[in-house]
């Protein structure tokens, strides 16, 4: 499989209506969440991409890969690593309007594969990275793994309004 952060499409030669599949392998950089790396696993993805010429000179893409994030579960802070199934459309229409431009696609028919792929996998992810779906999380008074201990419980606090009755003298 070959290494290409970047990809000559007009290397392909095609005509309108013809396409190619092509394997591929792309560096894909960490991920930031509030200040959080996340790495990616593989760091070197192994990619699929779908290629098929239109009329007037633009491209109809597909991209397919799967990938780990790694990094702390935002909710009990042990180490999570999600695999997620990416599958990316883009369409570069030249003349097409702002819709049918894409941004990966330059001026010499080069794909850059390698932004896709990092926006793709970012536009994939969910609002929390967790370990698993159902984590419970940290108990918010002593911090211990609800997920390891899911009756875990505390007396409740006495209500603060009422804090002024505990140091009434009733003789």
């Amino acid at each position: 499989m070959a290494r290409a952060d970047v990809f000559d499409l007009a290397s392909l030669s095609l005509v309108a209506g013809e396409g190619r599949k092509l394997d591929l392998e792309v560096s894909l950089d960490e991920i930031s969440f509030s200040g959080q790396a996340y790495e990616i696993e593989p760091d070197v993805v192994p990619v699929r991409i779908d290629i098929a010429k239109m009329m007037g000179e633009g491209w109809s893409l597909r991209l397919r890969f799967a990938a780990s994030l790694t990094g702390p579960c935002m909710r009990c802070l042990i180490d999570a690593r999600p695999l997620f199934e990416i599958d990316a459309r883009e369409i570069d229409q030249p003349g097409g309007g702002e819709d049918l431009d894409s941004p990966y696609v330059n001026e010499a028919q080069e794909l850059d594969v390698r932004s896709w792929a990092h926006d793709a996998f970012a536009l994939a992810l969910p609002a929390q990275i967790l370990c698993r779906e159902d984590c419970a999380g940290l108990c918010p008074v002593c911090g211990a793994d609800l997920n390891e201990d899911p009756g875990h419980e505390h007396e409740p606090e006495p209500d603060p309004r009422w804090a002024a009755l505990r140091d009434l003298k009733l003789d």
